[in-house]
């Protein structure tokens, strides 16, 4: 895949100018890892005072497509990446014409799209979910015969967080599924995804570069509340050849799409230890905030490494962690928070504190060994 027009392989030096798609949390913690080392940040987002515009050197507030802006933008900064998969990959294709894009619009392309992720995953050997692609009630009731419920019915693009997401159970009516989900539209794309008995969910993060260094954090536990990612724990509580595994896949995965930056990669551990893929995101990712504080290089310094092709840190864990989401008004207890000395308290500088909005999270450290159960 192209990095076009940096068939350039020169790194981009400290002083130049990074430009981020997307003014959230991921890229305010990207940001403030780029400055560490000597780069500047510009942030192109819709949104009015976000999280990295509080941190960066420049924000341009526009919508994505706003071509105009977007060219102005393109043509100001020396490398461009993205802190989120939810952009037009036409606004991206039009910015690896003005700037190296990594990862690059086709990278963002498969990662958008469930369904083209499954069909890469498993063009590569790599297990999944059992799925099948929907379009409308009567492929769905298909669907539901051979799959079976209980089951996910999810929109192929734009769910996060548990949202565009309808359960199967074996009462549920198609029809009234379909309705939810769709919201009364005819045919539109969505898939359903069999039901997996794991007994965790992990995830890994890979960082690669340019010219094909890779370099993978530790294998994490995740833990949901409400479809939310609550807890991580790193390292997860699995055998080191299933670890190993879990690295290999990723590093599959990052190769075959010639990603450059990150990769995470989410997978259900079955009952009798299968590695199943459940979702990748070509950025940073909520499962690796531990590493800001439990490892020699966190996950944001390293995405700029791999984006501006310096040579990668090393991701070795040198303490156990534990992080916590802060959801909502969780945030507003940071006195509280902070009164534990043990908790390193880390907020995005977002204003208003939505009911299952991610405001922050606190990591907590213990001796490396120690295989820390949660979150006490």
């Amino acid at each position: 895949m192209t990095d076009s027009p940096s068939s350039q392989r020169e790194p981009i030096k400290p002083g130049s100018t990074i430009g981020i798609i997307g003014g959230g949390q991921l890229g305010r913690m990207t940001a403030v890892a780029a400055a560490e080392l000597g780069y500047r940040v510009h942030v192109f987002t819709p949104e009015v005072d976000s999280p990295a515009e509080q941190v960066c050197d420049h924000a341009t507030v526009a919508t994505y497509d706003d071509q105009d802006a977007i060219e102005t933008f393109g043509r100001s900064v020396d490398v461009v990446t993205f802190e989120f998969e939810n952009v037009p990959a036409e606004t991206v294709r039009h910015l690896s014409d003005l700037a190296p894009v990594r990862p690059s619009w086709e990278c963002l392309a498969i990662c958008q799209d469930r369904i083209r992720e499954k069909r890469f995953c498993n063009d590569l050997g790599i297990e999944t979910a059992p799925w099948k692609a929907v379009s409308n009630v009567e492929e769905l009731t298909a669907a539901i015969a051979t799959i079976g419920a209980p089951s996910i019915l999810k929109t192929t693009r734009l769910g996060y967080d548990g949202k565009g997401q309808v359960r199967i159970k074996p009462d549920t009516d198609p029809a009234d599924a379909w309705a939810e989900l769709c919201g009364g539209q005819g045919d539109v794309a969505a898939i359903l995804e069999g039901f997996v008995d794991f007994r965790m969910e992990v995830s890994v993060i890979t960082a690669r570069r340019p010219n094909g260094a890779m370099a993978s954090f530790d294998v994490v536990e995740n833990r949901h509340k409400d479809g939310i990612l609550d807890v991580t724990i790193a390292p997860a509580d699995i055998s080191a050849e299933l670890a190993e595994k879990a690295r290999a896949i990723g590093q599959k995965m990052a190769e075959a799409m010639d990603l450059v930056g990150l990769l995470a990669v989410e997978l259900f551990v079955t009952q009798d230890d299968h590695l199943l893929v459940n979702e990748m995101a070509p950025r940073p990712h909520n499962s690796g905030h531990w590493s800001q504080d439990g490892c020699k290089t966190s996950q944001f310094e390293q995405f700029v490494r791999a984006v501006a092709d310096l040579p990668l840190g090393t991701p070795e864990r040198h303490s156990d962690a534990v992080m916590l989401n802060l959801l909502g008004v969780d945030a507003n207890l940071w006195e509280q928070q902070l009164a534990d000395p043990e908790n390193k308290l880390h907020l995005y500088g977002k204003a208003e504190p939505r009911a299952g909005r991610k405001m922050g999270h606190i990591n907590r450290l213990y001796p490396k060994g120690s295989q820390p159960k949660g979150w006490d």
